[in-house]
């Protein structure tokens, strides 16, 4: 019993450890730079880390897409038309 109560308290630790890189290094950076959390053995944390990241690299390439189609936009605008 000893042994399960060694691996809640691993747990715990690892998952205060995720809840202390969100909350002072930011989000993004916790799953994205920071770790993969390979010690963390729980499978809908792993499936929402990746969501999240998948997530993230689609705004990320929305935003820049909408960076571009506005400069170009803008870029194609007469001068009489600003």
């Amino acid at each position: 019993m000893n042994k399960n109560i060694k691996k809640l308290e691993e747990d715990l630790d690892n998952f205060r450890s995720v809840q202390y890189r969100m909350d002072n290094e930011g989000i993004g950076y916790c799953f994205d730079g920071y770790s993969d959390w390979d010690e963390i053995e729980d499978e809908e944390f792993h499936k929402l880390r990746l969501e999240f990241l998948s997530s993230m690299k689609k705004i990320r390439s929305y935003v820049e897409n909408k960076i571009e189609t506005l400069s170009e936009e803008i870029d194609d605008t007469p001068w009489g038309d600003y």
